[in-house]
């Protein structure tokens, strides 16, 4: 039997789970069976566990399904747990370094007890200080294992499940379970509490909360608020049965009221009903009230006499009083200019046009990525929608004809974003423009993660530094109504990144579609555009961007690597595009196509693709080609970026870390032998699941026309596709 079953529900968070599962792994205290609860078999955070389970047999994932709540993933994992003591981790949460040791230490001073409260830390992932909002409540409870009637103040209201240790054996003989429904740790609290004969507390943090951005889920609005009641009713029928004495039912029923006050408080949370809220929660009140029962002092008692006598219409005057209503004016945009401000602000009230689209794509640098690829299908299936492209001015000849465009920071780029009713974009739209109601915002993105993204990045300091205000990138985050996927990693990734409101669109990349429309007569047009000689392999070099350089680097010495790698091979230089407007020029074997306006071209015209740690990768890989990894400072750029895997234990073919072992590659075969193509095999199937050639299509059909999701094209399994010969195979055959 082990010291500890700690159970963890996963539904809705599968893009922090292996977090939560690593933080629990890497105990230096071994005794413990980890029990993540998940939705169906082949959910996301299915998968996660899985692969978390092979890795360690005190994995053993149960399932629940989403309509079961937080209570039924919980209970599953009561049923499953065979440990000592339970403890319920969320899946977005963590445990600290040395959390597991310190309870068992604690439990061994105190002996078995029903319930060990400890402290936990609630901790903003983007921007703010943690807080310590247990300790004054553990702070007034006595040194060693105590009885509830000594410490009546905790009565397991104000803490949720997770910040204690519940012995098993405690919870089967009262036949503890979480109750159905919303606020199920009030309910489970104060039942628990209700009925506990031996407690003890350890004042240091155990758990670190992650705190959602957009808050509790319980404080926002709707009809579930309704369901407090329920558990407030259960909590105190139990206290009720199990006669407690005054000294304990007081505290306990003052604490369930503030809780249901808070939200008879906040008309925002209920936005129908309030009155029948209030008239249950005064029926509860006059029921349960204890004899000698002494509301608070200050405003909260006001409210608790209110209630008791229920008056709604005081009630409500009172909150209304309390608000101190104020007109609200709506933030001023930044456009530059008083006259620009002014000429957008007029714009803003004119009805949107609902055949307009904005498209932009790296921040203005040009045709390109997947809101072009949007674009040009649009223009195929939704003729009737008018399309704007917006760009830098030194970018605008590189529009191609027939595309119109705006030239941003003019007025009639101000004018198109405040009437669109689409906006598409692979980065963020300035900060200024506003997100109007109606407006539909598609955040196409443009990569597969492997290097930490958004608010993950606010823990290393060469990143955070440069990235700037997480806060005002979580409100830009705001406007977002689809986020477009590639994969299932990277949904994970973006719900942790760039938590928000948004739905995910796992359709695949559309800049990607070309890898199985293309055919040869692409691929040849393309390397003759580009000038590589008939008959060569061109190899594609692509590195990404590191944020401790202060300039463009290539890493690698490549009129040396041509000369080892083979007569034949020819190298296709393409910095990241943060450098793609300076020329560096051809010389020798070396082509550069840094300033080649389409990505997809090059890679198209490669016959093999050398990269660090480049997005690129993920979208090469669609072509099933050769890949090899340069990774001779892996180390360096895992600790100053920080990844979302570890790549050199899942690469799309193989690692190279010096210039010698990766010219001989090229030289002996190796780099497109048998193992690198198991190796790609095994990439593509994680990270290529939906890049089919119509990830456009579903996009368009889905967000521009309307279309639901049933009635989209279905992706093409990966076995099926037919991606574009490489100008190699082309030749053998």
């Amino acid at each position: 039997m082990p010291r500890f079953s700690i159970i963890v529900p996963s539904h809705g968070v599968a893009g922090r789970l292996g977090q939560a599962l690593d933080s629990v792994l890497a105990q230096s205290f071994g005794d413990f069976e980890l029990i993540p609860v998940c939705e169906a078999p082949g959910s996301p955070a299915d998968g996660v566990a899985a692969r978390h389970a092979a890795r360690d047999s005190r994995v053993t994932p149960v399932h629940a399904p989403p309509s079961a709540g937080l209570a039924g993933a919980r209970n599953a994992g009561l049923r499953a747990a065979t440990g000592t003591y339970l403890l319920f981790l969320d899946g977005d949460d963590v445990l600290v370094p040395g959390a597991l040791a310190a309870l068992d230490g604690r439990l061994t001073e105190t002996g078995p007890v029903d319930v060990l409260y400890f402290e936990h830390e609630r901790a903003p992932w983007w921007e703010g200080e943690p807080t310590n909002p247990a300790a004054p409540l553990l702070a007034r409870t006595p040194d060693g294992a105590f009885a509830p009637a000594d410490a009546p103040h905790l009565t397991g209201v104000s803490l949720p499940a997770w910040s204690a240790a519940w012995r098993r054996a405690f919870v089967a003989e009262r036949e503890l379970v979480f109750p159905e429904g919303h606020f199920t740790d009030i309910g489970w609290g104060g039942v628990a509490m209700a009925g506990a004969g031996r407690v003890a507390v350890l004042r240091s943090v155990v758990v670190r909360h992650l705190v959602r951005r957009q808050g509790s889920r319980l404080n926002l609005p709707g009809e579930h608020h309704a369901e407090l009641l329920d558990q407030v009713e259960l909590a105190l029928v139990r206290a009720a049965g199990l006669g407690l004495s005054a000294e304990r039912s007081g505290p306990l029923f003052e604490q369930l009221f503030t809780a249901v006050l808070k939200t008879a408080a906040h008309p925002r949370r209920l936005p129908s009903g309030r009155r029948a809220f209030f008239r249950r929660a005064s029926t509860l009140y006059r029921r349960h009230r204890p004899a000698g029962f002494r509301p608070p002092s200050g405003s909260l008692g006001v409210q608790h006499r209110l209630l008791a006598s229920g008056s709604y219409g005081a009630f409500a005057a009172l909150r209304g009083v309390r608000r101190a209503v104020t007109r609200a004016v709506a933030p001023l945009p930044r456009p530059r200019g008083l006259r620009t401000r002014l000429r957008y602000r007029m714009r803003l009230r004119r009805p949107l046009d609902p055949n307009l689209v904005v498209y932009c794509a790296y921040w203005g640098r040009g045709y390109a990525c997947n809101p072009a690829a949007i674009h040009a299908k649009a223009r195929e299936l939704a003729p009737r929608l008018r399309s704007v492209f917006l760009v830098e001015a030194d970018q605008a000849h590189t529009v191609p004809d027939g595309v119109e465009y705006a030239v941003i920071g003019s007025h009639r780029y101000w004018e198109v974003l405040a009437r669109a009713t689409y906006l598409v974009n692979n980065a963020n739209f300035a900060e200024g423009v506003v997100k109007r109601p109606g407006s539909v915002h598609l955040q196409t993105q443009h990569g597969t993660p492997l290097k930490t993204m958004g608010v993950d990045q606010s823990t290393y300091p060469v990143v955070a530094a440069a990235s700037g205000s997480f806060t005002k990138l979580l409100g830009r985050v705001d406007r977002w109504d689809y986020n477009l996927s590639a994969n299932p990693h990277s949904t994970r990734v973006w719900e942790r990144a760039f938590p928000g409101s948004y739905e995910h669109l796992e359709y695949g990349y559309p800049r990607n579609d070309v890898y199985c429309t293309a055919g040869a007569g692409d691929v040849a047009r393309v390397r003759a555009e580009l000038g590589i000689p008939k008959g060569a392999r061109a190899v594609l070099y692509a590195p990404t961007h590191r944020d401790h350089h202060t300039g463009f680097e290539t890493g690698l010495d490549l009129e040396a690597f041509c000369a080892a790698a083979g007569e034949d091979v020819v190298v296709l230089l393409r910095a990241h595009y943060f450098y793609d407007r300076g020329a560096r020029g051809n010389t020798g074997r070396v082509i550069d196509v840094t300033a080649h306006r389409c990505a997809e071209d090059v890679c198209l015209a490669a016959d093999a693709l050398i990269t660090d740690y480049s997005s690129i990768m993920f979208d090469y890989a669609n072509l099933d080609r050769p890949i090899v990894v340069y990774a001779d400072d892996w180390d360096v750029y895992r600790e100053t970026r920080g990844v979302c895997f570890d790549l050199m234990e899942e690469p799309p073919g193989r690692v190279a870390r010096t210039p010698g072992e990766l010219a001989r590659m090229f030289r002996d075969g190796s780099y497109a032998d048998a193992e690198s193509a198991a190796l790609r095999a095994r990439f593509r199937e994680r990270f290529c699941p939906f890049d089919d050639g119509r990830a456009a299509e579903r996009v368009v059909r889905r967000v521009l026309l309307g279309e639901p999701p049933e009635a989209l094209p279905p992706v093409i399994p990966l076995a099926e596709r037919v991606p574009a010969p490489a100008a190699a195979t082309l030749v053998r055959n």
